[in-house]
């Protein structure tokens, strides 16, 4: 286990040299003003430093690190040439608070990343200030409300099928409306009866997720479109699995009337940790008037970020995670419209081939074609005590991450798997060879699984239990040091 930086501290080691005489300026400040007493932070030279945390780097899994195929969240290969881009001093420097005659060279940016967005999804409007997925959510519904009071209509109900993405529904409650979830047919897809009965005028919205959780495109979808909107009510797409359809369709031409994208899902840019992240919302030309925060606009005087005129307001500060947006049109810009559709096309066909070497292997419960991922389920293993869980620590033993489990809940003891189109033919083999190994443990040798992992610098956690009782070092005290 590695040691913490006050554990490897050494008193009179920086890492840093001032100039004689102190830090310039201090003189102008007054004693009053400078600290007086020790700061207490640890002191290593450089070097220490940089082996730290390089050190630290290791102990973590990471698509830089191994296979990474977590279904419905994309952990696909950052580019490095688009992070080079995003920490330019012009980019990297730019402050929020700055005039629009000094930024003009990133508001062109964001602007030609809308453009490149609309291309992508047919909407006539997109508003890039959500920084993430499930904000993105959450702007649509707000939307959809303002658009009703608006049109001086109450209607609070939104319709939901299981097969959604799992932050639909808290979406919609912090929007101040209210959900419904219908059932899907034996086919993972939504049934057209259920959701005709459903519909009522008092709905606002049918939130779909397509393709859905299961993997699967919504074949019905046009059909699906008309009976929402015959109920006056709109169609509002999920985009978390756009990567699927990103050159090959556009979702405002099925019908929908808003969406949202995930930029680190389709479009490269990091994700994990909680953010920062980008969800950029697209809209109907109805519906445009009621966009959040600032949207940049070209006059003859060059580039300019103005509300739209019903705006639902603001939800993040400025025109959200700028660096997310600049790695999002690097991407977009260096495949171009063909490269985004070899990139759909290489995540159908990579999920594809997964599905069929591992159909012997483990039970798919909604097998046949799919999209970007699949849904299997390990339940075939539980006579022998193993379960999805135990399945996924073993697997960090072979340096891979596991997939999604246990989602979505309509597919017991379920494994969401989505390989991206990032991987290549060997990484994907090796995946089939170290499942069927680990489903023939389960039956030979389950106590492997259940001790697992073996290899990695911690082995299984009482995951409940770390979260309820975090344990924290507190760093020694003494002469010259805080705590």
């Amino acid at each position: 286990m590695s040691r913490i930086l006050f554990e490897l501290s050494t008193p009179g080691r920086p890492g840093f040299a001032l100039p004689a005489g102190g830090p310039q300026g201090t003189a102008r400040l007054g004693d009053s003003k400078l600290r007086q007493d020790a700061m207490g932070l640890p002191e290593l030279s450089e070097l220490d430093v940089l082996r730290h945390f390089v050190e630290l780097s290791t102990l973590n899994h990471s698509i830089a690190a191994g296979f990474y195929p977590l279904g419905s969240c994309t952990m696909k290969y950052n580019p490095v040439l688009n992070e080079n881009l995003a920490g330019l001093p012009g980019f990297a420097g730019c402050h929020p608070g700055q005039t629009p005659e000094t930024v003009q060279g990133c508001l062109e940016l964001m602007w030609e990343l809308e453009q490149k967005l609309k291309a992508v999804t047919g909407f006539p409007a997109v508003s890039l200030q959500p920084v993430a997925g499930a904000q993105g959510e959450f702007v649509a519904m707000a939307i959809a409300r303002r658009y009703f009071e608006d049109r001086g209509e109450r209607r609070e109900l939104v319709i939901i099928p299981d097969s959604a993405h799992g932050t639909n529904p808290a979406s919609v409650a912090m929007a101040g409306l209210k959900s419904v979830t219908i059932n899907s047919g034996d086919n993972g897809l939504v049934k057209l009866e259920s959701l005709a009965e459903a519909l009522n005028d008092n709905v606002a919205a049918v939130m779909l997720t397509n393709p859905n959780t299961l993997g699967l495109f919504e074949t019905e979808i046009r059909a699906i479109a008309k009976l929402v909107h015959d109920a006056g009510a709109l169609l509002y797409m999920d985009g978390a699995n756009m990567n699927a359809l990103t050159g090959r369709v556009h979702p405002a031409s099925l019908g929908f009337d808003m969406m949202h994208l995930n930029l680190h899902k389709t479009f490269s840019t990091p994700h994990g940790g909680g953010g920062p992240g980008a969800g950029p919302v697209g809209v109907t030309a109805e519906l445009a008037e009621f966009l959040p925060g600032l949207r940049v606009v070209r006059g003859d005087d060059g580039f300019r970020a103005n509300p739209a005129s019903k705006a639902i307001g603001s939800v993040h500060g400025a025109n959200g995670n700028f660096a997310m947006l600049l790695r999002a049109l690097a991407y977009i810009i260096r495949l171009g419209g063909d490269g985004l559709k070899d990139v759909s096309g290489g995540a159908v066909l990579n999920a594809n081939y997964l599905q069929a070497r591992l159909r012997d292997t483990l039970e798919i419960p909604h097998d046949g074609l799919c999209m970007h991922e699949f849904v299997a389920s390990g339940r075939s293993l539980k006579p022998h005590g193993v379960r999805t869980m135990d399945v996924a620590k073993r697997l960090l033993d072979f340096g891979m991450h596991a997939p999604t489990i246990y989602f979505p809940l309509i597919v017991p003891e379920a494994l969401m798997i989505e390989p991206t189109e990032t991987e290549s033919l060997a990484t994907l083999d090796e995946f089939v060879a170290v499942m069927k190994q680990i489903v023939a443990e389960a039956a030979e040798d389950p106590e492997i699984l259940l001790k697992a992992p073996l290899t990695t610098p911690v082995g299984r956690l009482d995951e409940v239990g770390a979260v309820k009782n975090l344990l924290v070092v507190e760093p020694p005290t003494g002469e010259g040091e805080g705590s």
